[in-house]
């Protein structure tokens, strides 16, 4: 925690700029040099605080995100479907233009919006969509969390009474971790924050075990010790069996977590009908393994159980990931080092706010539904997949405007193509976003924010999962080019106010910007009034003020002289470390009783359909997902040097599933599910379980508007035309992207 003593620039200056990388989980420090106004070279900042000198290929290319000459630097408005660059007034007058008609005629009721995944690593986007999706009136808006984590928001709702507040697994401590449906290999961590997360499983092998439970051999599990190929959407039933063992062998010890748990005895019961012997044949993992895996997980004093997106985006999604935790609470790996544990995050963020009405951890769903479909509201989100019908089916309440904020969703939600379609149906269309991509180019206005380097950073909701406390603000490296430009926290306030019946161009951001203050300050018990009194300014920078202030290590305006505020975090550019997790149940519980629901009614009731998945007759090829380092989703395809390599949008097929199809590698094949039809190129493994074949995510460029030079030479094809928009886990809504059947034949 001591001042840096080299010389850094100042913003916009040539010299050496720190700063904390956005893109992803690991918020690896870096240092950019800065060399005639532009970025000469990044590495990483061997004395950041967190990420003590780590970096992947993401964080070094940050440079050419800022520099993509496609990026979109000035507000565009359409006419005769044609692109012109105008000022923000005129922006701004054209957003007016076309949605309040849309209001006066229809009601705020057909108008939504899309809010995309860099909301979650955006200094003003993360800390102001709420304003956004809060006061605009919308009554329904969507996001891709009901095709990445929505099962995990629900288990931790109905177990902890907190819908953000997950259990994260303590790498630094555990001395054996088994992984389900994760590839931190690639993604550097999910709903995991920690630095150099492989360099940690190397230190966990020294000294332990790693186990991988996947279909396909990630990059991870190459380099564990063990891997256990798994049939894809049966997480949930070998986790019943395991907790079937822990019972049925004794090998049950909840630990001091025994006077804070509720339902104890209902786990026992419903676990009994679980044997290993029932789903082993329907996991593909022995009977005798999986009694081994228990007994290995209840006999090591430091373990735990890590179950990621795999274990989410599947038909059994929400029970997956309540029993990864159930496990970890039976095996005494809860609540204690190396197990486990709830973060302490040095600011606390209004997107873990708890949700009107459902504040203490209660089922109450399906508050309202869909009009087309009949989708049941989980946790105020409905599937994002109705979005396309939503648009397309005439009548009372039909979609007739949308708001995009940094998102992709023709390429990233399920049956995207189909949205694609629907788009040019709507009658008006704004985009918050830096690029014209697959879905920005059916708007009628794209506003622009800032680049990642044109903008400060300070982690959000990411430190939510960090395995260590910390706090570390990186100020802009480059100057805005327009100073007059508005920043997104800007945008997303004027866009608020237009929805509620003011001209964009006219709205009071000072008079939105404090009412959302003042609404922070209310849940932390103090006046607003009087805390503004404090600043001179608004804006993310004096919520992230508030939000160190008031969170666990703050000064609380003065209560706590030492305290932290951001005026001393500024002062400690390599940021500050409060150590690692610590035991925290039960006052991080926020049920209505106090207590740890481990046998939630809402969850009990989907066994039965888990039951029937068992003696269903197994499909001839299942499809999964996955991803790449020099990848994020769609995000990062337009970056030169992390396309450069082979072919990534390959389908991963085992070779005697590739064999009996007459396929070889490099060869086209021809994808067909329910969804849909797709052709790509054949990459012959032995990587994989048989029966199972393995597509990326994000892929699908080279379509007609775009401006996406990079990626639109390597366009690859979008997987998504292949996710059956209504294949869900039932419980949570989320989207099935892995286990989908599908038939794989020779073009």
């Amino acid at each position: 925690m001591t001042e840096d003593t080299r010389q850094l620039a100042a913003v916009g200056e040539d010299g050496l700029h720190l700063y904390t990388c956005p893109l992803c989980e690991a918020m690896c420090g870096l240092e950019i040099q800065v060399r005639d106004g532009h970025v000469a070279g990044i590495r990483p900042n061997r004395d950041d605080t967190w990420s003590r000198g780590h970096i992947c290929p993401k964080g070094a290319s940050l440079g050419s995100l800022h520099e993509d000459p496609d990026r979109i630097r000035r507000p565009m408005i359409k006419v005769d479907g044609q692109w012109y660059e105008v000022d923000w007034d005129t922006a701004f007058r054209r957003c007016t233009e076309l949605l309040a008609p849309v209001i006066d005629t229809y009601g705020i009721g057909a108008v939504t919006a899309y809010t995309g995944n860099p909301l979650a690593h955006s200094f003003s986007l993360a800390r102001y969509a709420g304003i956004l999706l809060g006061l605009s009136g919308m009554p329904i808006t969507y996001s891709p969390g009901t095709v990445d984590q929505w099962p995990k928001n629900l288990s931790s709702h109905l177990m902890y009474g907190g819908w953000w507040t997950f259990p994260v697994p303590d790498i630094e401590r555990t001395d054996l971790l088994v992984v389900m449906g994760a590839n931190p290999a690639a993604s550097q961590g999910s709903l995991l924050a920690a630095p150099n997360i492989m360099g940690l499983l190397g230190a966990i092998r020294a000294r332990g075990r790693v186990i991988v439970i996947d279909p396909v051999r990630t990059a991870t599990a190459e380099r564990a010790d063990e891997w256990l190929p798994i049939t894809p959407g049966s997480d949930a039933a070998l986790l019943l069996a395991i907790s079937h063992t822990l019972f049925a062998e004794d090998l049950v010890d909840v630990g001091t977590l025994a006077p804070h748990l509720d339902g104890l005895d209902t786990v026992r019961d419903v676990v009994a009908d679980w044997p290993p012997e029932r789903v082993a044949d329907a996991t593909g993992i022995c009977a005798e393994r999986i009694r081994a895996l228990a007994r290995e997980l209840a006999g090591t004093p430091r373990a735990v159980v890590y179950g990621r997106i795999g274990t989410c985006n599947q038909e059994f999604g929400s029970l997956a990931s309540w029993l990864v935790d159930v496990v970890n609470i039976l095996t005494g790996h809860f609540d204690v080092p190396g197990g486990a544990m709830f973060p302490t995050p040095a600011a606390w963020t209004i997107t873990a706010q708890p949700i009107p009405g459902l504040e203490d951890g209660a089922p109450d769903f399906g508050r309202y539904r869909t009009r087309v479909r009949g989708a049941k509201e989980v946790l105020g989100q409905v599937p994002v997949s109705c979005l396309a019908e939503e648009i397309a089916t005439p009548g009372e309440g039909q979609i007739k405007a949308l708001i995009t904020v940094a998102g992709n969703p023709v390429l990233s939600t399920p049956g995207g193509h189909r949205l694609d379609e629907a788009l040019p149906g709507l009658e008006a269309m704004i985009s918050v976003d830096l690029w014209l991509n697959e879905t920005t180019r059916h708007a009628d206005v794209i506003l622009p924010g800032c680049s990642p380097l044109e903008q400060p950073h300070h982690d959000d909701l990411i430190l939510n999962f960090a395995i260590n406390s910390i706090a570390n603000y990186s100020p802009p490296v480059f100057a805005k080019p327009d100073p007059a430009a508005p920043d997104e926290w800007e945008i997303l306030i004027r866009l608020t106010g237009l929805c509620t019946g003011t001209p964009a161009e006219e709205v009071d951001i000072a008079a939105i910007d404090d009412g959302f203050f003042d609404y922070m300050c209310f849940t932390q018990g103090l006046d607003g009034a009087e805390i503004r009194a404090h600043y001179d300014h608004g804006g993310p920078e004096r919520t992230l003020d508030l939000t160190l202030r008031t969170g666990p290590f703050g000064d609380r305006y003065g209560d706590n002289p030492d305290g932290l505020t951001l005026t001393k975090l500024k002062s400690m550019p390599n940021g500050i470390n409060y150590g690692p997790m610590v035991s925290r149940v039960p006052e991080v519980l926020g049920t209505a009783d106090g207590k740890i629901r481990l046998a939630p009614r809402y969850l009990l009731d989907d066994l039965p359909r888990l039951a029937s998945r068992l003696t269903r007759a197994p499909e001839e090829l299942v499809l999964v997902s996955r991803r790449h380092l020099r990848s994020n989703n769609s995000w990062l395809h337009n970056v030169g040097p992390l396309m450069k390599g082979r072919d990534r949008c390959t389908l991963l097929i085992h070779r005697d599933d590739a064999r009996r199809r007459g396929l070889t590698d490099g060869d086209m094949a021809a994808v067909r599910s329910s969804g849909g039809c797709i052709e790509v190129p054949v990459e012959v493994t032995e990587a994989i379980k048989p029966g199972v074949v393995s597509m990326p995510h994000g892929w699908g460029h080279g379509k007609e508007g775009t401006r996406l030079a990079v990626a639109n030479e390597a366009p690859g094809v979008n997987t998504n035309v292949l996710s059956p928009p209504d294949f869900l886990d039932e419980p949570s809504g989320n989207g099935a992207l892995n286990g989908i059947p599908v038939q794989v034949t020779s073009v």
